[in-house]
């Protein structure tokens, strides 16, 4: 059974910090590409941060300079490290995991963690 578990998520000031961390199992962890989402209210799901199995990062402009996605592969683990956080970061974060085998696309999803930057 796969899961993928968020946790980190809270209620910080603005400027805070907050760090996320996302634990894989029932996975080969080390050949999926693992990402972070999130979703704000009445908005689409977008693209946060992703990092291959290469360790290859991409995040949205947004975010950019202030949030750090890595992994540990032996941990199973994928962290995004969140700096000077504003209020529009506010949303539920989800950790995904990705590999594409032969022609089949093998995706899977968490169950998302709140993070609300309010003073």
């Amino acid at each position: 059974q796969v899961q993928l578990v968020e946790s980190g998520g809270g209620l910080v000031q603005p400027g805070g910090s907050l760090t996320l961390s996302c634990a894989a199992s029932g996975i080969l962890f080390r050949i999926y590409t693992m990402a972070w989402y999130r979703q704000a209210p009445g908005k689409e799901r977008e693209l946060v941060a992703r990092i291959t199995t290469g360790g290859t990062t991409n995040y949205a402009d947004s975010v950019k300079g202030r949030f750090t996605i890595s992994r540990d592969n032996p941990k199973n683990t994928v962290l995004l490290q969140m700096n000077s956080l504003k209020p529009e970061d506010t949303a539920i974060y989800y950790c995904n995991a990705n590999v594409l085998v032969l022609t089949r696309d093998y995706e899977y999803w968490g169950q998302g963690t709140q993070v609300t930057v309010s003073s």
